[in-house]
């Protein structure tokens, strides 16, 4: 999946988009010592300070081609309640519109389950519709939204009750 990977960061990169989620700009020239650095990210080993453990799933379309990132983080710090929340997730820019978000997020929500959380917070800018429809469709509901001027835009923030959303 390395090829199919490097593809959609090539993507991010040529429609000039922020990486959704961070990982996206990990190094991965070394392929191997990337997804090294994944595992030992969710065992919370070797982070910035600040940082909590976060795992990194890809949303794999035909076994063949990688169309999304998610990345989910294992608890919640001051920080990460304004602004980023428990999973950030990301669809390559071709294969928006297909409903990918939808399912990237019903699968975070699993693997989070998995990790023991029952109760996840999702952010997303108030203008990034796919990703409020996305939200919304899995169970969100919303707690609040600010303006944060760093990102010139007004941030959302929904949680979801894990073992209740529709299709659970």
């Amino acid at each position: 999946m390395r090829d199919s990977y490097r593809g959609l960061v090539a993507e991010f990169v040529g429609a000039g988009e922020k990486f959704v989620p961070f990982v996206l700009a990990f190094e991965h020239d070394d392929f191997n010592s990337f997804l090294c650095r994944l595992d030992e990210c969710a065992r919370g080993n070797g982070l910035p300070d600040g940082f909590v453990a976060h795992s990194t799933y890809w949303l794999v379309r035909d076994k063949a081609e990688v169309v999304g990132v998610s990345n989910i983080r294992h608890s919640l710090t001051e920080a990460l309640r304004r602004e980023g929340g428990n999973i950030g997730y990301g669809i390559r820019p071709s294969a928006r519109h297909q409903g990918l978000g939808i399912t990237i997020l019903r699968e975070s929500l699993s693997r989070a389950t998995e990790l023991g959380l029952t109760r996840v917070l999702v952010t997303c800018g108030k203008a990034n519709i796919g990703s409020v429809r996305s939200i919304l469709r899995n169970g969100g509901v919303l707690d609040s939204e600010e303006y944060l001027p760093h990102r010139g835009e007004i941030v959302q923030r929904y949680w979801i009750e894990n073992g209740s959303r529709a299709g659970a």
